[in-house]
């Protein structure tokens, strides 16, 4: 299969001409990508968060080729994308208030939210469940797409499954190219990470994924008690405290016995670059002095190394920025990553640990 690449970036600048030229393309392109979809075919697309790989959601065989192109596991759910509030009577006839409240408030936007599926949404998207995740991206081509198909469309991330997110078409073209029917280029993600995904099935709502809308948010909307799931917090770090040999046991989700995860990312292996990597957490002061000694250290072994070191004064920046710089890591040929832990106690800080604890195997060195 050879993959199209269909430009879809929109006009920032230049002369009237020069936009009109590229609103006309783009428009072609989405139209393009939208037949596609209508044909059974998969589409990548550009969102806020990440890229997704796009099918029909309510078609059986997309969503088994989305998991096929993937190399995903059929019990992790796919999230379904809709364009306006009327696509949701065909996954669901269960809208409360609550999340009503968190439409108004956060839609279009990086929230997924976990309603009751109706029949007609098949357990192949759902990941076996009967529940459906839904959210509306904030991206003007991705939005059109949805509406030119007329279609709800299923959307993980489009990597090959258990690799860094793409935050850009070239990501997508270099994990899926000859896998996938089309890419609609457009511009990088601005937000980074996948989306928040909050259960709203339960008497509370509970967040399964954390995400850039935090519970503190998502509480202040509703007005009532929001809760982390405790799966969020079933893998402890592999820490091993500077100068110390002791490794404390790690339980690894997969290990874990129980029913299939009610969201992407709760249960297999994610975000993984090819090199090793551990994450220092400490004092700055601390954490660079040992980054420099462990940088030395596997150098004088032949390896190639590559520091992330972020700051706690620019979440937005680390959030944005990791899943790129791990896969540049991979292209670059880097054997071995230091990364800087960010604060957990923030809520966004959270959410980028949750990633980065995940690419390094929960490998974690107190400082």
């Amino acid at each position: 299969m050879k993959t199209k690449l269909l430009d879809a970036r929109l006009p920032r600048e230049g002369s009237l001409e020069e936009m009109q030229a590229m609103r006309k393309r783009a428009a072609a392109a989405i139209g393009e990508a939208a037949d596609i979809l209508k044909r059974g075919g998969l589409v990548a697309f550009p969102t806020e968060t990440v890229y997704g790989l796009g099918g029909d959601a309510l078609n059986p065989a997309a969503a088994a080729a989305i998991y096929a192109a993937k190399g995903r596991p059929s019990d992790n759910p796919l999230i379904v994308h809709i364009a306006q509030r009327d696509q949701l009577t065909q996954l669901t006839g269960c809208v409360s208030e609550t999340a009503e409240k968190l439409m108004d408030a956060f839609w279009p936007g990086p929230l997924t939210m976990i309603f009751k599926k109706k029949e007609a949404v098949p357990n192949g998207t759902t990941g076996g469940l009967s529940t459906v995740a839904v959210r509306m991206p904030d991206d003007p081509v991705t939005l059109a797409l949805i509406r030119e198909s007329g279609l709800c469309i299923a959307g993980p991330s489009a990597n090959l499954s258990g690799s860094p997110s793409p935050t850009s078409w070239e990501h997508v073209y270099n994990d899926l190219s000859g896998r996938i029917d089309a890419i609609l280029q457009s511009g990088e993600s601005r937000v980074g990470i996948e989306s928040t995904v909050l259960d709203l099935t339960e008497e509370i709502p509970t967040v399964l994924r954390p995400g850039w809308v935090t519970p503190e948010e998502i509480g202040a909307v509703i007005g009532g008690r929001v809760e982390m799931d405790p799966a969020l917090f079933v893998n402890r770090p592999r820490d091993v405290s500077a100068g110390r040999d002791e490794q404390p046991e790690i339980r690894l989700l997969e290990d874990c016995v129980g029913p299939a995860p009610k969201a992407p990312g709760m249960k297999y292996r994610h975000y993984a670059p090819k090199a090793e990597m551990v994450i220092l957490q400490g004092s700055q002061e601390a954490v660079h002095r040992e980054a420099k000694r462990l940088a030395q250290e596997q150098e004088t072994r032949g390896k190639k190394v590559a520091m992330l070191l972020f700051s706690d004064e620019d979440l937005a920046a680390a959030a944005k920025t990791l899943f790129s710089e791990l896969r540049r890591c991979d292209e670059e040929g880097v054997d071995f990553i230091v990364a800087s832990a960010v604060e957990a106690s923030d809520s966004v800080g959270f959410a980028i640990m949750n990633r980065m604890l995940k690419s390094a195997g929960y490998h974690v060195v107190t400082v």
